[in-house]
């Protein structure tokens, strides 16, 4: 084993909090940070906890993320490790805990974590302010100069190979911004309004079955993509066709059969169909094909023939883009 060590810092989270920490990760890698996370460095078929316990061998930071769901059952393994580098004075000289938007304070049963100075993205994942301290806290000296806001997140530097591509000149940024941090109540919203600016129905604020019939391919792929890859694979329009056609969807479908679809995925909770946004699941707990939720939910038309023939309409659109 090489006396220097390969990273400059070890990011440990939970799973659930994968979408705001590869924020922080791209944004530690523009400053040319080398950075471990889990998703790049363990290739299929390597066991987890061996790979996770050779790379603590070889960081000399570590950020121990706290979110709202608590510590994953990885972290529980890596945090002993971790700590006892630190505390022997190992390799891992620097310990920081970051609380992720939603937790003010360290939990109770982490109490130990509190001696060291935590940073807090209490105003957002992309707040530039943290981000210079966590970079500061990982290299040990102050940067030169902050990060500016449109860095952060800015498309074509800090989250690589993400197709934009869209027929009207429709800027989906906004939206895979916040599909990568996690936000599916706002990219929800989102979702909606990139769909009636590439469907020139912005001040109708829904969309009809010809806009559905004529709605453009690539934009449609774009938005269905953004989804898939960001819930790693858990919601999207083309998961939703998919549950739509198992349970018999087509262009003729009856009531019931969209009853089916609804109950498949989290529409109707117990022989009713939900509200939006109060009864909406907006987490990765959701059933699979819970989002996006433009159709059929902000038609508001959850309770007529409307819905189900929207979105039997959205279904052959997408076969039509063959998606």
């Amino acid at each position: 084993m090489s006396n220097q060590p390969q990273f400059d810092v070890f990011l440990a989270h939970n799973s659930q909090d994968k979408p705001e920490v590869r924020v922080v990760a791209a944004a530690l890698k523009w400053r040319g940070l080398e950075v471990w996370i889990d998703e790049e460095q363990i290739r299929p078929g390597q066991i987890f906890q061996v790979e996770i316990q050779k790379a603590i061998r070889n960081v000399k930071t570590a950020v121990i993320f706290i979110g709202k769901q608590g510590l994953g059952r990885w972290q529980t393994i890596e945090l002993p490790t971790l700590y006892s580098q630190f505390v022997q004075a190992e390799n891992v000289t620097t310990v920081i805990p970051a609380l992720l938007p939603g937790v003010n304070e360290i939990p109770d049963d982490l109490l130990f974590l509190a001696q060291h100075h935590w940073v807090n993205f209490a105003n957002g994942i992309d707040d530039v302010e943290v981000l210079y301290q966590l970079e500061w806290g990982i290299t040990g000296r102050r940067p030169k100069q902050k990060l500016e806001p449109n860095q952060i997140l800015q498309a074509d530097v800090v989250i690589q190979a993400d197709d934009l591509s869209s027929e009207k000149g429709v800027d989906y940024r906004r939206l895979r911004n916040l599909l990568v941090a996690g936000k599916w109540k706002e990219a929800d919203q989102e979702t909606l309004a990139v769909m009636l600016k590439a469907s020139g129905r912005e001040a109708e604020g829904w969309l009809n079955i010809e806009s559905i019939n004529n709605f453009p391919c690539t934009d449609l792929r774009t938005i269905d993509q953004l989804w898939v890859k960001y819930s790693n694979g858990r919601f999207g329009f083309s998961v939703q066709k998919r549950i739509w056609e198992s349970v018999g969807g087509n262009l003729d479908a009856d009531y019931e059969t969209y009853c089916k679809f609804g109950d498949r995925v989290g529409l109707k909770v117990k022989g009713n169909w939900i509200d939006y946004p109060g009864n909406v699941n907006f987490s990765t707990s959701a059933p699979e094909g819970h989002l996006p939720l433009v159709f059929p939910v902000n038609l508001r038309r959850l309770k007529s023939r409307g819905g189900y023939v929207c979105a039997s309409f959205l279904a052959q659109r997408l076969v039509k883009c063959s998606i």
